[in-house]
């Protein structure tokens, strides 16, 4: 594995040495200029911390909205389940718009005409640090008056698969008005599950090998209502209620063979779960205008609703009619969130400060029935997050250094966490030719357990075998390293990357003994350390130069490990990857995605990544877009795991929905706008916690 690693570094550090090519970037504090001027070329810039990309004529006029633009950059990918646009490399993506944060569906609201420029932040700034791996703000032109509407739906003809929006944005003088509606809609009923428990206890073999048809789907629905007062080079000021509507079901059947050494028996069993809410959240921003070079800006968020789970098991002997186990699960979580921020820039000659402070808390009061029995329990999180970072350029170097202090205060009935750290961050870079930059970060931070993780939850797995969370984590203290190169011009936009992430305290689920029922237990623990390391190569090639044929490509061969409590050392190496072929002629466009599905750790399993085969067609007509396309061409979409050799289980799963094989959907949009919407430069963006579920 290291071998590879350091040959396809070897090759990518070739380009650094090789003949400059003539510049294709823009200046990007010519932001008038843009506004003004038809690009005639796609550019784009690099700093130290994120790229610029502005938009050819041609891209603007094929574009049905902002999110098409947002498909054609080399680091960005289209998730076709969801429809949602995501980060190559993984992890948490935010969304902006002038600064302000957006949902897919307000991403749509923006004409191609209206973007001035995208900012892609892979290295996302102080105030967004500690919410997402990837930043991406759209900037925008403004004016006094326009109004914006739109609609669209994405349906399979055979099976239950919906992906619908509808958006309208009004701007009168210096108000803003929006509204938008999203719905997700699944509902399968051919999910097939294959599942192997198998595992010594009190000097016996047991082994149950399960075979399941599950009818499951969700429903995901989103409302959004917006104001904003926008007074330029004065204040800023935003009100938007947000309600958040989720429901989900899984019914199964199925048999299973139970083997106790050499006797086989065998068994019948269901698995019912389900869990709904409705999250009412509302999101206040104000932004002020100091003097010419300060600007101060507050934000305040807040929830509370109550989350519904339920699960209902149970497997029996199919001669006798014997119950092997019964498992009746019902949790009422009652959740109120608050997430205030308050943060202060101010420009100096040499570069820029920016300083802030912000709080989030969540309690949770819980009434849980459960194998254990009944319960009342309350916990609380609190996070603290002091930050201060300054950013400027010398030369040919830029660089942006930053120092923080966070306290993380979780408390439970049975344990109380309480712990400050210090977290730095330093950001270099160099240009090395006007279309070539390198770039190198380092940082360290805490992260804080999930709350499905610390909850004292318990559900019964399979015979013998139960799921529990542990009250008693500790945070994870991650120190992560990145060294990018990065080279684009007219055919090639190209990243390589070798990157190093250190956790202490890492949080593993493994198996344990269980002292309490018996058996086995899914747990989770604070193992000694974990270490991923390996070489990143993302880029788009462009043969003409245009958008008439793109290949994107993202290739990440990757070593990690994880020590546990214990000191046993888990290993694993994989090779990422991901493809898309796509073309645009006149008002066509086609797109072909496809992957290799391959393991990765997670705690005591290896898990696959979703398989992708998919193709998309569309032809846009005036306002109207007319879209079909296939998912997962000739196969179902499936997902495995297992277990290490080191886990007390051997457990392996293996789960194909059979739905989506071949899926084929139609799909039909409409979208016009008439003027351009006011937006503003907003500082702060915040979200409180998730539902609680376990």
């Amino acid at each position: 594995m290291k071998k590879t690693i350091y040959t396809i570094f070897f090759l990518c550090g070739t380009f650094i040495f090789s003949q400059e090519k003539k510049s294709d970037t823009a200046d990007v504090a010519a932001a008038k200029e843009i506004q003004e001027v038809i690009l005639k070329s796609q550019r784009k810039k690099q700093f130290a911390d994120k790229a610029v990309y502005t938009f050819d004529k041609e891209a603007l006029e094929k574009a049905r909205y902002a999110k098409d633009l947002l498909r054609t950059l080399p680091e960005l990918q289209l998730d076709p389940v969801a429809n949602t646009v995501t980060s190559t490399k993984g992890g948490t993506t935010l969304f902006l718009i002038n600064g302000i944060e957006a949902t897919d569906t307000q991403i749509r609201s923006v004409a191609p005409s209206e973007v001035v420029k995208v900012e892609y932040y892979d290295i996302p700034p102080a105030r967004w640090a500690t919410r997402a791996d990837t930043v991406v703000n759209i900037l925008t032109r403004s004016t006094e008056t326009g109004y914006v509407f739109g609609a669209d739906v994405s349906t399979a003809l055979n099976t239950g698969f919906v992906n619908g929006s509808a958006y309208a944005d009004y701007t009168k003088g210096k108000n803003n008005f929006g509204l938008e509606y999203s719905l997700n809609l699944r509902d399968y009923n051919d999910r097939r599950v294959n599942s192997i428990y198998d595992y010594q206890l009190n000097g016996k073999h047991y082994r149950s090998d399960e075979n399941r048809t599950d009818h499951f789907g969700y429903t995901f629905q989103n409302i959004a209502v917006r104001y904003t007062r926008l007074v330029p080079d004065d204040y800023a000021f935003q009100a938007k209620l947000n309600m958040d509507i989720f429901s989900r079901f899984s019914k199964g059947t199925g048999q299973s063979i139970f083997t106790e050494d050499v006797l086989k028996e065998e068994h019948a069993m269901f698995k019912n779960n389900g869990s709904d809410y409705v999250i009412p959240r509302l999101d206040l921003y104000y932004s002020k205008k100091i003097g010419e070079k300060d600007e101060l800006s507050i934000n305040v968020v807040g929830s509370h609703y109550t989350t519904n789970t339920s699960e209902t098991a149970g497997e029996w002997i199919v001669g006798s009619g014997l119950s092997v186990y019964d498992n009746d699960m019902m949790l009422k979580a009652k959740q109120t969130s608050l997430v205030g921020e308050l943060a202060h820039t101010h420009d100096f000659k040499a570069g820029k400060l920016s300083s802030g402070y912000r709080i989030s808390r969540s309690s949770i009061s819980n009434d849980l029935n459960n194998l254990a029995g009944y319960s009342q329990y309350s916990v609380n999180y609190l996070e603290q997050y002091f930050y201060t970072e300054f950013s400027g350029k010398v030369d040919q170097f830029s660089y942006r250094i930053g120092a923080g202090l966070t306290n993380i205060h979780n408390k439970s009935a049975e344990n109380t966490f309480d712990e400050w750290t210090f977290t730095p961050k330093v950001i270099l870079a160099y240009q090395i030719k006007s279309n070539q930059n390198l770039r190198f970060t380092s940082g360290y931070s805490p992260v804080s357990p999930w709350s499905n993780a610390l909850s004292s939850n318990v559900v019964q797995l399979a015979p013998n075998v139960v799921q529990r969370g542990n009250p008693f984590l500790e945070s994870q203290q991650v120190f992560s390293n990145n060294l990018t190169y990065s080279f684009n011009n007219k055919y090639f936009d190209f990243n390589a990357g070798l990157f190093y992430r250190y956790t202490n305290r890492i949080i593993n689920q493994y198996y344990v003994q269980d002292d309490v029922l018996g058996g086995y237990a899914l747990t989770y623990e604070n193992g000694k350390n974990g270490q991923r390391y390996g070489v990143q190569l993302t880029g788009s090639y462009k043969p003409f130069g245009n958008s008439l044929l793109v290949v994107k490509a993202v290739i990440t061969p990757t070593s990690e490990t994880v020590k546990t409590s214990t000191g046993a050392l888990i290993k694993n190496d994989y090779l990422g990857n991901y493809f898309v072929v796509s073309s645009e002629y006149k008002s066509f466009s086609v797109q072909y995605q496809v992957n290799i599905p391959v393991y990765s750790l997670s705690g005591a399993f290896l898990n696959t990544n979703e398989n992708q085969n998919n193709i998309f067609v569309s032809y846009k007509h005036k306002n109207w877009t007319f879209s079909t396309g296939m998912y997962w061409i000739g196969m179902p979409s499936e997902y495995k795991t297992k277990s290490l050799p080191e886990s007390l289980v051997d457990y392996r799963v293996h789960t194909q929905i059979m739905n989506n094989k071949s899926m084929f959907v139609l799909g039909l949009s409409y979208d016009f706008s008439k003027g351009k919407k006011t937006e503003m430069q907003r500082k702060l963006n915040n979200e409180t916690a998730p539902a609680a579920t376990f």
